[in-house]
């Protein structure tokens, strides 16, 4: 494992010690490292956390997908949660995914 990847794993670990977010973790979308986190349905993703993320090099997958004036990490409900993506840009398009034909 990478170090980065190891990093942003503590980091997913540390994110689910908050209050009201229900679970952090690390997943790929074709080319990209993407850091999930669950924030507790009706709540509000808390407000230090896209600061903190942005400090290790993640952005909201609108500001990096869409449109930079959206800046939005909120993707929709999944259970009693709703989920956030985050962008890590700092490996960006340096991973691999894998088509099953």
């Amino acid at each position: 494992m990478t170090d980065r990847k190891a990093d942003l794993r503590t980091l997913a670990a540390e994110l689910t010690e908050s209050d009201p977010i229900t679970d952090a973790f690390l997943a790929k979308s074709f080319t990209d490292q993407l850091l999930i986190v669950d924030v507790r349905d009706g709540e509000p993703l808390p407000a230090e956390v896209p600061d903190r993320l942005a400090d290790r090099d993640l952005r909201p997958a609108d500001s990096v997908y869409g449109e930079d004036a959206a800046n939005q990490s909120a993707i929709g409900d999944v259970g009693t949660a709703t989920r956030h993506h985050f962008v890590d840009v700092q490996t960006r398009g340096s991973h691999r995914s894998y088509v099953v034909e």
